[in-house]
Protein backbone atom coordinates (compact mmCIF):
# COMPACT_ATOMS: atom_id res chain seq x y z
CA UNK A 1 0.00 0.00 0.00
CA UNK A 2 1.16 3.49 -0.86
CA UNK A 3 1.36 6.42 1.88
CA UNK A 4 0.54 9.09 -1.15
CA UNK A 5 -2.09 9.46 -3.71
CA UNK A 6 -0.70 8.27 -7.17
CA UNK A 7 -1.63 10.75 -9.81
CA UNK A 8 -2.13 7.89 -12.46
CA UNK A 9 -2.71 4.27 -12.65
CA UNK A 10 0.07 3.56 -14.92
CA UNK A 11 0.54 2.09 -17.93
CA UNK A 12 -2.18 0.20 -17.28
CA UNK A 13 -4.72 -2.82 -19.21
CA UNK A 14 -8.49 -1.98 -17.59
CA UNK A 15 -10.75 -4.43 -18.35
CA UNK A 16 -14.27 -3.18 -17.63
CA UNK A 17 -17.26 -5.68 -18.05
CA UNK A 18 -20.86 -3.75 -18.29
CA UNK A 19 -19.54 -0.68 -19.73
CA UNK A 20 -21.58 0.28 -22.35
CA UNK A 21 -23.79 2.39 -20.25
CA UNK A 22 -24.38 3.31 -16.75
CA UNK A 23 -21.39 3.44 -13.93
CA UNK A 24 -19.56 0.96 -16.33
CA UNK A 25 -19.23 3.57 -18.98
CA UNK A 26 -18.45 6.11 -16.42
CA UNK A 27 -15.37 4.01 -15.30
CA UNK A 28 -14.36 3.58 -19.10
CA UNK A 29 -14.16 7.55 -19.42
CA UNK A 30 -12.15 7.90 -15.64
CA UNK A 31 -9.68 5.42 -16.54
CA UNK A 32 -8.95 6.77 -19.69
CA UNK A 33 -7.98 9.77 -18.04
CA UNK A 34 -5.72 8.26 -15.47
CA UNK A 35 -3.85 6.03 -17.50
CA UNK A 36 -0.21 6.40 -19.06
CA UNK A 37 0.48 7.04 -22.54
CA UNK A 38 0.65 3.27 -24.06
CA UNK A 39 -2.17 1.66 -21.79
CA UNK A 40 -4.90 -0.23 -23.17
CA UNK A 41 -8.98 -0.59 -22.24
CA UNK A 42 -10.95 -3.85 -22.85
CA UNK A 43 -14.71 -2.43 -22.71
CA UNK A 44 -17.37 -5.53 -22.59
CA UNK A 45 -21.10 -5.34 -23.08
CA UNK A 46 -23.70 -6.74 -24.74
CA UNK A 47 -24.55 -3.77 -26.80
CA UNK A 48 -22.32 -3.09 -29.55
CA UNK A 49 -23.54 -0.28 -30.84
CA UNK A 50 -23.27 1.54 -27.43
CA UNK A 51 -20.06 -0.12 -26.61
CA UNK A 52 -18.55 1.61 -30.70
CA UNK A 53 -20.05 4.99 -29.91
CA UNK A 54 -18.07 5.15 -26.45
CA UNK A 55 -14.85 3.27 -28.46
CA UNK A 56 -15.09 6.25 -31.19
CA UNK A 57 -15.77 9.28 -28.24
CA UNK A 58 -12.24 7.78 -26.40
CA UNK A 59 -10.38 7.82 -29.48
CA UNK A 60 -11.19 11.35 -30.05
CA UNK A 61 -10.16 12.66 -26.10
CA UNK A 62 -6.88 13.34 -25.21
CA UNK A 63 -5.77 10.19 -24.50
CA UNK A 64 -6.84 8.49 -27.13
CA UNK A 65 -4.93 11.13 -29.19
CA UNK A 66 -1.82 10.20 -27.07
CA UNK A 67 -2.30 6.55 -28.10
CA UNK A 68 -4.50 4.68 -25.75
CA UNK A 69 -5.86 1.51 -27.54
CA UNK A 70 -9.38 0.98 -26.57
CA UNK A 71 -11.29 -2.71 -27.84
CA UNK A 72 -14.47 -3.49 -27.66
CA UNK A 73 -15.49 -6.99 -26.98
CA UNK A 74 -19.63 -7.61 -27.68
CA UNK A 75 -20.28 -10.17 -24.97
CA UNK A 76 -22.65 -11.89 -22.94
CA UNK A 77 -20.36 -12.37 -19.35
CA UNK A 78 -23.07 -15.28 -18.57
CA UNK A 79 -21.83 -17.38 -21.31
CA UNK A 80 -18.62 -19.24 -21.45
CA UNK A 81 -18.09 -18.15 -24.69
CA UNK A 82 -17.98 -14.23 -23.76
CA UNK A 83 -15.36 -15.02 -20.85
CA UNK A 84 -13.09 -16.24 -23.41
CA UNK A 85 -13.17 -13.48 -26.01
CA UNK A 86 -12.88 -11.29 -23.05
CA UNK A 87 -9.91 -13.09 -21.97
CA UNK A 88 -8.43 -13.21 -25.86
CA UNK A 89 -9.04 -9.56 -26.03
CA UNK A 90 -6.88 -8.57 -23.21
CA UNK A 91 -4.18 -10.72 -24.00
CA UNK A 92 -3.97 -9.37 -27.29
CA UNK A 93 -4.11 -5.47 -25.96
CA UNK A 94 -1.58 -6.65 -23.33
CA UNK A 95 2.26 -5.41 -24.24
CA UNK A 96 5.20 -5.90 -22.17
CA UNK A 97 5.72 -2.25 -20.72
CA UNK A 98 2.44 -2.55 -19.02
CA UNK A 99 2.66 -2.30 -15.38
CA UNK A 100 -0.40 -2.67 -13.95
CA UNK A 101 -3.80 -4.96 -14.66
CA UNK A 102 -6.89 -3.92 -13.68
CA UNK A 103 -9.98 -5.95 -13.78
CA UNK A 104 -13.71 -4.48 -13.13
CA UNK A 105 -16.55 -6.60 -12.64
CA UNK A 106 -19.09 -4.07 -13.05
CA UNK A 107 -21.87 -6.09 -15.29
CA UNK A 108 -24.74 -7.15 -13.66
CA UNK A 109 -28.70 -7.01 -13.46
CA UNK A 110 -31.45 -6.64 -11.09
CA UNK A 111 -33.44 -9.37 -11.36
CA UNK A 112 -37.17 -10.18 -11.11
CA UNK A 113 -38.21 -7.26 -8.27
CA UNK A 114 -41.84 -7.80 -9.01
CA UNK A 115 -41.73 -10.59 -7.07
CA UNK A 116 -40.88 -12.04 -3.64
CA UNK A 117 -38.61 -14.73 -2.79
CA UNK A 118 -41.13 -17.56 -2.02
CA UNK A 119 -42.35 -17.29 -5.92
CA UNK A 120 -38.70 -18.93 -7.24
CA UNK A 121 -39.63 -22.06 -7.95
CA UNK A 122 -38.10 -22.44 -11.40
CA UNK A 123 -34.36 -23.65 -10.69
CA UNK A 124 -33.50 -22.67 -14.62
CA UNK A 125 -34.40 -18.87 -13.85
CA UNK A 126 -32.46 -18.88 -10.41
CA UNK A 127 -29.29 -20.74 -12.07
CA UNK A 128 -29.73 -17.94 -15.11
CA UNK A 129 -29.34 -14.79 -12.82
CA UNK A 130 -26.48 -16.54 -10.84
CA UNK A 131 -24.57 -17.47 -14.12
CA UNK A 132 -24.69 -13.96 -15.39
CA UNK A 133 -24.35 -12.03 -11.84
CA UNK A 134 -21.94 -14.59 -9.31
CA UNK A 135 -20.56 -17.14 -11.78
CA UNK A 136 -19.02 -15.27 -14.45
CA UNK A 137 -17.41 -12.59 -11.76
CA UNK A 138 -15.35 -15.42 -10.60
CA UNK A 139 -14.84 -16.81 -13.84
CA UNK A 140 -13.25 -13.76 -15.51
CA UNK A 141 -11.16 -12.60 -12.42
CA UNK A 142 -9.87 -16.46 -12.37
CA UNK A 143 -9.25 -16.11 -16.10
CA UNK A 144 -7.62 -12.88 -16.05
CA UNK A 145 -5.45 -13.63 -12.51
CA UNK A 146 -3.84 -16.67 -15.14
CA UNK A 147 -3.49 -14.61 -17.85
CA UNK A 148 -1.98 -12.20 -16.16
CA UNK A 149 0.24 -14.14 -12.97
CA UNK A 150 1.99 -12.46 -10.66
CA UNK A 151 5.49 -11.32 -11.80
CA UNK A 152 8.20 -8.50 -10.67
CA UNK A 153 6.92 -5.12 -11.89
CA UNK A 154 3.27 -6.02 -12.14
CA UNK A 155 0.50 -4.72 -9.83
CA UNK A 156 -2.69 -6.34 -10.28
CA UNK A 157 -5.85 -5.06 -8.91
CA UNK A 158 -9.55 -6.38 -9.52
CA UNK A 159 -12.99 -4.21 -8.47
CA UNK A 160 -16.14 -5.68 -7.94
CA UNK A 161 -18.65 -3.67 -8.24
CA UNK A 162 -21.12 -3.95 -5.37
CA UNK A 163 -24.17 -2.92 -3.17
CA UNK A 164 -25.84 -1.98 0.27
CA UNK A 165 -27.99 -5.18 -0.95
CA UNK A 166 -24.34 -7.33 -0.33
CA UNK A 167 -25.20 -6.40 3.60
CA UNK A 168 -28.67 -5.58 4.09
CA UNK A 169 -32.23 -7.46 2.81
CA UNK A 170 -34.24 -5.98 0.43
CA UNK A 171 -37.72 -7.41 0.28
CA UNK A 172 -38.52 -8.58 -3.65
CA UNK A 173 -34.86 -8.29 -4.27
CA UNK A 174 -33.97 -11.53 -3.19
CA UNK A 175 -31.89 -12.24 -6.59
CA UNK A 176 -30.23 -9.18 -6.34
CA UNK A 177 -29.08 -9.27 -2.95
CA UNK A 178 -28.15 -12.60 -3.22
CA UNK A 179 -25.87 -12.21 -5.56
CA UNK A 180 -24.26 -9.40 -3.96
CA UNK A 181 -23.85 -11.33 -0.86
CA UNK A 182 -21.88 -13.90 -2.86
CA UNK A 183 -19.93 -11.60 -4.94
CA UNK A 184 -18.36 -9.32 -2.28
CA UNK A 185 -17.72 -12.84 -0.08
CA UNK A 186 -16.29 -14.51 -3.40
CA UNK A 187 -13.56 -11.10 -3.49
CA UNK A 188 -12.95 -11.02 0.08
CA UNK A 189 -11.98 -14.94 -0.48
CA UNK A 190 -9.97 -13.98 -3.06
CA UNK A 191 -8.05 -11.12 -1.45
CA UNK A 192 -7.16 -13.61 1.65
CA UNK A 193 -5.75 -16.19 -0.85
CA UNK A 194 -3.81 -13.93 -3.16
CA UNK A 195 -1.99 -11.45 -0.49
CA UNK A 196 -0.32 -9.47 -3.96
CA UNK A 197 -3.50 -8.83 -5.34
CA UNK A 198 -5.41 -5.42 -4.56
CA UNK A 199 -8.85 -6.28 -4.29
CA UNK A 200 -11.73 -3.57 -3.62
CA UNK A 201 -15.79 -4.32 -3.12
CA UNK A 202 -17.14 -0.58 -4.02
CA UNK A 203 -20.96 0.19 -3.20
CA UNK A 204 -21.26 3.25 -5.26
CA UNK A 205 -24.63 4.53 -3.74
CA UNK A 206 -28.16 4.75 -5.52
CA UNK A 207 -26.94 5.60 -9.22
CA UNK A 208 -29.33 7.87 -11.92
CA UNK A 209 -29.12 4.69 -14.13
CA UNK A 210 -31.49 2.34 -16.01
CA UNK A 211 -31.34 -0.02 -13.23
CA UNK A 212 -33.28 2.75 -10.55
CA UNK A 213 -35.67 3.68 -13.17
CA UNK A 214 -36.51 -0.41 -13.17
CA UNK A 215 -36.51 -0.56 -9.11
CA UNK A 216 -38.70 2.49 -8.62
CA UNK A 217 -40.91 1.12 -10.98
CA UNK A 218 -41.05 -2.78 -10.65
CA UNK A 219 -40.38 -3.31 -6.93
CA UNK A 220 -42.88 -5.07 -5.47
CA UNK A 221 -42.68 -4.28 -2.04
CA UNK A 222 -44.29 -0.98 -1.27
CA UNK A 223 -41.90 0.08 1.08
CA UNK A 224 -38.99 -0.50 -0.73
CA UNK A 225 -40.08 1.19 -3.93
CA UNK A 226 -41.30 4.36 -1.98
CA UNK A 227 -38.12 4.81 -0.81
CA UNK A 228 -36.65 4.48 -4.21
CA UNK A 229 -38.81 7.50 -5.59
CA UNK A 230 -39.08 9.37 -2.65
CA UNK A 231 -34.81 9.18 -2.97
CA UNK A 232 -35.08 10.37 -6.39
CA UNK A 233 -37.84 13.21 -5.85
CA UNK A 234 -35.37 14.17 -2.85
CA UNK A 235 -32.38 14.69 -5.39
CA UNK A 236 -30.47 12.18 -3.21
CA UNK A 237 -29.85 9.81 -6.00
CA UNK A 238 -25.99 10.31 -7.23
CA UNK A 239 -24.46 10.80 -10.61
CA UNK A 240 -22.32 8.06 -12.01
CA UNK A 241 -19.49 10.95 -12.40
CA UNK A 242 -20.04 11.91 -8.64
CA UNK A 243 -19.28 8.18 -7.49
CA UNK A 244 -16.64 7.01 -9.97
CA UNK A 245 -14.68 10.07 -8.65
CA UNK A 246 -14.74 8.72 -5.47
CA UNK A 247 -13.96 5.26 -6.59
CA UNK A 248 -10.97 6.27 -8.37
CA UNK A 249 -9.42 8.04 -5.49
CA UNK A 250 -9.75 4.74 -3.70
CA UNK A 251 -7.75 3.44 -6.49
CA UNK A 252 -5.10 6.42 -6.61
CA UNK A 253 -4.77 6.01 -3.13
CA UNK A 254 -4.59 2.60 -2.64
CA UNK A 255 -4.62 2.32 1.32
CA UNK A 256 -7.53 -0.05 1.71
CA UNK A 257 -7.66 -2.91 3.14
CA UNK A 258 -8.01 -5.64 0.48
CA UNK A 259 -10.57 -7.38 0.11
CA UNK A 260 -12.88 -4.52 2.51
CA UNK A 261 -16.44 -3.51 1.11
CA UNK A 262 -16.47 0.16 1.02
CA UNK A 263 -19.47 1.95 0.49
CA UNK A 264 -19.35 5.34 -0.66
CA UNK A 265 -21.45 6.90 2.05
CA UNK A 266 -18.50 5.28 4.50
CA UNK A 267 -16.10 7.77 2.32
CA UNK A 268 -15.36 11.42 3.53
CA UNK A 269 -17.71 13.83 1.78
CA UNK A 270 -15.17 16.48 0.81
Amino acid sequence: MSSTESTDLGRALCIITGASRGFGRTIAREMSRLVKPGSALVLAARSGDDLRALQTELAESEAGKAGLVVECVVADVGQIEGLESIVKASKEAFSDDIDHVVLVNNAASLGDVSRYAKSFTDMAEVDSYLSLNVSSSLCLTASVLQAFPQRPGLRRTVVNISSLCALQPFRSWVLYCTGKAARDMMFRVLAEEEPDLRVLNYAPGPLDTAMLTEARSRTADPSIRTSFSDMFAQGQVLTCEASCAKLMKLLLEDSYTSGAHIDIYDLDTA
